[in-house]
């Protein structure tokens, strides 16, 4: 495993990020709780430190399961929790970044998951009303009260600079997606990285399955259950899901002259070509986890990134 010191911050942590929205159980086809506690066991064995989960994720359920699987390991991990979506059964969801909103949700995520503070509390997505100052005000009043150690953000674009610019030193990291399926906001997490002092973090990492070399063109009919039914995923879709299977095939080639997974090697691509990055994938069971932690105590060789670089732009 690697490891890297997250900016602004004394939080060393794993450049592998167990993801947990699957520990949502919603959206992603067959989940079985005990599967996932022991993904979360299998990842502490393999060195792993560092677990995302937010209050939305199954409604809370991702932190009860988190929290569970921890128990007494609490301590060893660092935990990235998000708020900013404002979800309940049975109402509309919409975003939220109000004072009030944020003290109660951080609250709720703490019984969840059976702890005292939060390591890194992250705005999940921006609510488009709550100015940014505001958000850290609060975020601050929970750091004092020692609910929270740092705060992170996620989904940030290039229409949130102007008022990052200012507060940029708040924070340690901000979450985007990118992966080789998904390349399109790799100008701006350079640019937060290198202008803003932030470590960045890739969610989305497998492109949601499509990067683990486990799909084709007869195997991505999935159920009402499973979110990538839907068009809006459009990794599984049309003129996209060929593309990325052309890309997967040179993963493959790659991976067989490793002799590592393919997943391995989408993840190892990220590590590689953004330099102190910390790769965040979502994980369902134990066996995917190993594939995922095969990414390390190797390297890609200057030619495979060029072609993966080329193949995936």
């Amino acid at each position: 495993m690697e490891y890297i010191t997250l900016k602004n911050s004394d939080l060393t942590v794993s450049r592998f990020c167990m993801g947990g929205c699957p520990m949502g159980g919603y959206g992603w086809g067959n989940v079985q709780e005990q599967e996932l506690i022991d993904a979360v066991h299998t990842a502490l064995e393999q060195g792993v430190t560092f677990f995302d989960t937010a209050e939305t994720y199954g409604l809370g359920q991702s932190e009860i399961t988190l929290g569970k699987a921890l128990g007494n390991k609490r301590q060893d991990v660092i935990i990235s929790d998000k708020f900013g979506v404002h979800a309940k059964a049975g109402q509309a969801t919409f975003y939220d970044n109000s004072r009030e909103y944020i003290i109660d949700a951080c609250e709720g995520s703490l019984k969840r998951l059976q702890t005292d503070y939060i390591d890194l509390y992250t705005i999940h997505y921006r609510d488009g009303k709550t100015p940014l100052a505001e958000v850290v005000d609060t975020l601050e009043y929970l750091q004092k009260q020692g609910k929270i150690r740092y705060f992170a953000l996620s989904n940030i674009y290039e229409n949130d600079k102007a008022e990052l610019i200012q507060l940029k030193d708040k924070f340690v990291c901000f979450q985007d997606e990118y992966s080789l399926a998904c390349r399109k906001n790799e100008k701006d997490i350079i640019d937060f990285r290198d202008n803003y002092n932030l470590s960045p973090l890739t969610w989305g990492s497998l492109g949601q399955g499509i990067l683990t070399g486990k799909y084709n063109l007869e195997n991505t009919s999935f159920g009402p259950d499973d979110r990538r039914s839907r068009d809006i995923y459009v990794n599984f879709h049309g003129e996209k899901l060929k593309k990325n299977l052309e890309i997967v095939e040179a993963m493959r080639d790659i991976a067989d002259s490793h002799n590592t997974s393919v997943s391995s090697v989408a993840i190892r691509f990220i590590l590689d070509y953004i330099e102190n990055s910390v790769v965040l994938a979502g994980v369902k069971r134990p066996a995917q986890l190993l594939a995922n932690t095969e990414a390390f105590g190797w390297k890609l060789t200057q030619e495979e990134i060029n072609t993966l670089d080329e193949i995936s732009k």
